[in-house]
This record gives C-alpha cells, structure tokens and sequence, in this order.
C-alpha cells in the first residue's frame, strides 16, 4: 500500500476508491467478483458481501476486512467521508460510469455532494501494475511455459477435417489438465481464409488439407495471463505463403531484439513494420505490435505507431506483427517478452519456423 499511497500524496488527494477488480487484486489480495476497496493515508478497508466472509478473511493481508449487506462501493465512499483528515478521494473514470458515479454520491451527505469525489487525472494502481516484480514474473513464465506445452500437444493433436471448435475445446480441456484457472481470453483458432481475420473466433469451419491455421490462446495462472500466437500449414506453401510467412518472422524477430528499457513503444512497432514495409505487406498489418499483459490480458503500455511512452525493465509485453490477406490467408506469430534492462527475455520459446503438418 505504501505505494499508492505515496501517489495518492502526489496527486493531492487524501483518499481513494478502487473497484476495478484486477487493481483490487494487484493491491489487497483479494480474489473475489464484488468489493471495493477504500485508501487513505492511514489506512486501508475493504468492503465486500457475505459472500465472501471467510474468502476475504485468507485472502486479504494489507487491509481491514468490513462485510456489508449491499453496495460496497457505497459504503467505502462512506467510510472514507467519515475518517478525520480525509477531504477528497479520487475515483478513476475508466472504471465508474456515469450511472455508479451517481449512485456515490447519493450515499454522501448533502454538502460533500458536489466536492468529495474526485475523477483521478491518470490511473494510480494501474501505474504500478505496469513493471512487475520478481514473483510476478515468476508466475507469467509459468503461464507462458504453459501455454507452450499446450501448443507441442496441439501439434500432435491437428489434422484436416478436425472442426475450429474440437481444436478450441481440445486445447482448453488440456489446460484445464495442467492447472490453469482458466483462459485469459476466448481461444483464436482460425484456418484457409479465416486466418484472415484477426481475431477469428472458433467455428465449426474444418481445418483445411492446404492452408495456414492461426492459434492464439493464453491461460490464467495465479491471477496472471498468457499470451501467444503461432500460425502452421497444413500441406505444403506455395510461394505467396511461404514468404509472407517468413517477412513476419523476420518482422517478430526484429521487434523481439528491438526491446529493451528506455525503448519507446513506438520504435518497437517500427522494427517490425519496417521488415513488412520492405516486403510490400505493411498494408497487410493492420494492428498494433503488442500491448503489456498481466493480471489483463491487454494492459499498458501500446506497442503502436507513434507511441512514446518508454519500456522499463519488469514490464511484459506481447510482440505480434500480422499480415492479413482478405479472402486467401493470414499470419501471426506472438511472444510474450519480459524487458530486462539490457534487451527483452521471450517467455514463450516455443518453435517459430514454418511448421508443416
């Protein structure tokens, strides 16, 4: 706590509320799906249902546990207004919708209405998600290894005629049997033309007997998330494809070595959008390089054009450039890369090179 805290010192507030729940996570502990929790500069008090009452009491180390009968958000709000010293407590925007904002406010009194929440200007405890610490890396390796094993399994597993959906569920069954607490986002499984789309979701499509076969899929791990792409071939590539396959190799690779602290994001994205540039396909990469991964799986900072915010050692970070050919076929190949102060460690080591099933 004592570094939001000192944040809270810097932005000039005496107070704040937290309900996304990955920061209530990040902060208390806390696992639930229904608490806010309430920061000071003296204390911290988390609010949540019966529910909750023996699960709050193991999980929760750094703040006083309060079980309500109904809102807790409220009811943080409340307590905060009736601690001595506390004048305004900050709220983050991104997370409190016009409709809840209200509701807060009702539960004040009448002349703390108008003053007393406060909208923060940056998120707080998203700031300190960013760079992750020993432990934290330690547990998104895992995810990661993880989620290579899945991938050697699949390639065992895939053959023509399977159904996109049978490849999904077989690869979330097999997760399941390797302790994962679940997928960190709906498993991308898209094959011939629907690897053209990149974020196709599993159909009842058939793998084809030619053609390329995205997979992209991530675990839950303690809390934290993976992230991973590999694209394969059924049968054997024609020209067109086995160079586009490699011009994005080539662009992940480069975007790979490009990382490293005090790095913008944005010369990241250009490592690899240079390699597609030369290769006629930059038209083809239509998203961004990567995004930071943690206990979301998108979070800061954005691998983009144009992005200035600079890479610190211990954040994690996805590489995933992408072509994507309308109507023939797709490409991606995805890493997770922790930044070190001295370049970037791939978490994700599984085969890169054209497979051929």
């Amino acid at each position: 706590m004592g570094a939001v805290r000192r944040k809270l010192t810097r932005a000039g507030l005496s107070g704040l509320l937290v309900t996304h729940l990955p920061d209530l996570r990040y902060l208390s502990g806390f696992t639930g799906s229904s608490a806010a929790l309430a920061v000071t500069r003296r204390s911290a008090r988390l609010f949540t249902d019966g529910r909750y009452t023996a699960q709050a009491a193991a999980e929760v180390k750094s703040a006083q546990v309060e079980i309500v009968p109904r809102a807790p958000a409220a009811c943080a709000v409340q307590w905060m207004a009736a601690q001595a010293g506390v004048e305004f407590a900050g709220f983050d925007p991104a997370w409190t919708s016009v409709a809840e904002l209200s509701r807060l406010k009702e539960a004040l009194p009448a002349r703390l209405r108008r003053s007393f929440l406060v909208p923060v200007a940056a998120p707080l405890v998203e700031a300190l998600r960013l760079v992750k610490d020993e432990d934290e890396l330690r547990i998104m390796g895992e995810a990661a290894l993880t989620g290579c094993r899945l991938f050697e399994h699949l390639l065992g597993f895939l053959k023509p005629g399977l159904m996109e959906i049978e490849v999904a569920a077989e690869l979330e069954y097999q997760a399941r049997l390797l302790g994962a607490e679940g997928m960190s986002f709906e498993t991308i499984v898209a094959s011939g033309p629907r690897s053209a789309l990149p974020h196709g979701r599993a159909t009842t499509a058939r793998l084809p007997r030619r053609g390329f076969l995205t997979l992209d899929f991530g675990i839950i791990h303690d809390g934290y998330c993976s992230d991973m792409t590999r694209t394969v071939y059924f049968g054997t590539p024609r020209p067109k494809e086995r160079n586009a396959y490699h011009a994005v190799l080539e662009a992940q690779e480069s975007a790979v070595a490009a990382v490293g602290a005090g790095v913008s994001c944005g010369d990241v994205d250009e490592a690899a959008r240079s390699v597609l540039r030369k290769a006629g396909l930059a038209d083809a990469f239509t998203h961004s390089t990567g995004h930071g991964v943690g206990l979301e799986i998108h979070e800061a900072p954005r691998l983009g054009a144009g992005q200035t915010m600079r890479l610190q050692a211990g954040m994690v970070v996805t590489i995933e450039p992408g072509v994507y050919l309308p109507g023939e076929f797709g490409i991606r190949i995805e890493d997770m890369v922790a930044v070190t102060r001295d370049g970037g460690q791939v978490l994700t080591p599984a085969p890169k090179a054209l497979i051929e099933l």
